[in-house]
């Protein structure tokens, strides 16, 4: 008994958890005031703030997956971590606070202002990473291009089309699990190491580039005989609503945008 195959235009709904009921474009606007507050702010409890309730709100309204809490308690620590080292051991000596020595290696010192800078950069950016992750982890491309045409009329030529690139995703990745089984069929699979990964890769793109050309040459037929782009406006089959619970969302946010903001304001000018 084969799985069912996931249909690229469903919306992406799971129960009990709130971000996925909400419109794409309320995620989207309303961490958009704290990340760009985040791209001027120096100080570091700004950011760590605003990394907090970037968790918080993805612990609470998103799916708890693997890939989901690896991502949050691994990847994006270490990753800020590592920038943290990088850029403290980069930063001008000159522009940093010497008062505190950490590190000395012949003529050259690590300053305790250094290592403040650089791991204050490294959770700026984690943060907004979080933030942004707030509307990427729980938003369907299609559903992003369909609010795009519902709430902000961009033009159905463009949102529609976005919508066939989403369908073209999927179909690319059977049709090159059904070269690589008729490879193997075939006994051209090759053999190991690198040279022998090339030559595999090589013998996938000629097909899987005639399967594309013959895909979107359906797509295109298929456009034209629904008179596609013959009218300004166009039926929707499916809707994405501006309801009030994205408006409270979007106001919720930025009001704790302008909390912290305001709270950590002091730092902020240093």
């Amino acid at each position: 008994m084969t799985a069912a195959a996931v249909d690229p235009y469903a919306s992406v709904t799971v129960p009990g958890r709130f971000l996925y009921a909400l419109n794409p474009l309320a995620k989207f606007a309303a961490p958009m005031p704290a990340i760009v507050l985040l791209v001027f702010v120096r100080d570091f409890a700004t950011p760590l703030a605003f990394l907090a309730l970037a968790y918080a709100l993805l612990l609470v309204g998103a799916k708890l997956t693997g890939r989901l809490v690896l991502l949050l308690a691994v990847a994006i620590p270490l990753a800020a971590a590592a920038l943290g080292l990088g850029m403290s051991l980069w930063t001008d000596a000159d522009r940093v606070d010497r008062s505190v020595v950490i590190a000395q290696l012949g003529a050259w010192t690590l300053y305790g202002g250094a290592v403040e800078v650089g791991f204050a950069t490294g959770v700026r950016l984690a943060a907004i990473v979080a933030l942004s992750l707030i509307a990427g982890l729980t938003t369907s491309g299609p559903d992003l291009a369909r609010a795009s045409v519902q709430q902000l009329r961009v033009p159905y030529r463009i949102g529609y089309t976005a919508l066939a690139a989403f369908r073209f995703v999927p179909r690319f990745g059977h049709e090159l699990d059904v070269i690589r089984q008729a490879h193997r069929v075939r006994g051209a699979h090759g053999g190991r190491g690198p040279f022998a990964a090339m030559a595999r890769w090589w013998g996938y793109i000629v097909p899987l580039l005639a399967g594309a050309i013959r895909h979107a040459e359906r797509v295109a037929l298929a456009m034209d005989a629904r008179a596609f782009g013959a009218h300004p406006d166009r039926t929707e089959r499916h809707l994405v609503p501006w309801r009030v619970r994205d408006t409270v969302f979007v106001l919720a946010l930025w009001a704790a945008t302008i909390a912290l903001g305001w709270y950590f304001f002091p730092w902020t000018l240093a």
